[in-house]
């Protein structure tokens, strides 16, 4: 399901004396979140965030925004989710992010009337992510996203179509 704001991150402490915060990104890297001049604090958009600077420092980023000029003032943010506007990021057509796939009913590409379950989560193994597919009677499978697997994405109708390995789900035979 396409959402209008997503999760970006979490603040995870202090940087300096100035009021900039260290930002546990949960996106594909830091980077990511130098594109935004605006944050928000919940998933609605309300409390605004302006950004001033936003820039990679190893695996976290460091963020300053209008407003919060102390090291007092960011030590009061410890622990807040960031939010960003899904219609401030640069996707390419077919690209999503995680938490929108999140929910999906998992079909079958050849008979879209299959259901093997919703996909709940997704773990990064490096080579290709991992869905976690629970079916409707709670056992969970893990499913590699691969192309020959994944055939087609649409989040915007809340569905994936699988084509799925042999051994994934209870084969029969």
């Amino acid at each position: 399901m396409i959402k209008r704001f997503l999760e970006i991150g979490r603040i995870v402490g202090t940087h300096g004396v100035r009021g900039e915060m260290r930002i546990d990104p949960w996106c594909d890297s830091p980077a990511f979140m130098k594109g935004f001049k605006t944050l928000y604090l919940d998933e609605n958009g309300n409390n605004r965030l302006e950004v001033r600077t936003c820039r990679p420092h190893g695996n976290v980023a460091l963020l300053s925004v209008s407003g919060i000029d102390t090291l007092e003032a960011a030590a009061a943010m410890r622990g807040k989710i960031l939010y960003i506007r899904r219609s401030d990021a640069r996707l390419a057509d077919g690209q999503f992010f995680i938490s929108e796939l999140i929910g999906c009913d998992v079909l079958d590409a050849d008979d879209p009337a299959v259901r093997y379950g919703t996909l709940s989560d997704v773990s990064k193994t490096g080579a290709n992510d991992v869905w976690h597919v629970t079916a409707d009677d709670g056992k969970e499978y893990l499913l590699p996203a691969i192309p020959p697997v994944v055939i087609d994405t649409d989040v915007a109708e809340n569905r994936v179509l699988i084509r799925p390995l042999k051994g994934i789900f209870d084969d029969a035979d």
